[in-house]
């Protein structure tokens, strides 16, 4: 989603702000694959991919707070549950196991 936004960002650069366009766009297009990269991570078990899929979720807990007030109330609703659900699921006992970085795991003592 947030590489989607960056797209849209590029089709809507303007003259008058173009440098500002063209960092937000390649910034939110770099965040979005780096978000995709950490998926795919977590989809493969990667012990690695834990710390930056929760450092992206707090990320989004700040954006929720920013959100709130005003008419973005269900924004800001959306995105911290959102976040609160992949915490909690990142967290659980048999996630925090699979995503251990124990070489040992895959090799039987001998």
């Amino acid at each position: 989603m947030v590489a989607v936004l960056g797209i849209v960002e590029v089709l809507k650069i303007d003259s008058d702000r173009l440098v500002l366009g063209v960092t937000t766009a390649a910034f939110l297009i770099l965040y979005g694959g780096g978000l995709l990269l950490v998926a795919r991570g977590l989809y493969r078990t990667s012990a690695w991919s834990r710390g930056p899929a929760v450092f992206a979720q707090l990320i989004q807990l700040f954006m929720a707070y920013s959100f709130w007030g005003g008419g973005t109330k269900a924004v800001s609703v959306v995105l911290a549950v959102a976040a609160v659900g992949v915490l909690a699921g990142v967290f659980q006992k048999v996630s925090m196991e699979a995503l251990t970085d124990d070489p040992t795991k895959d090799h039987p003592v001998l």
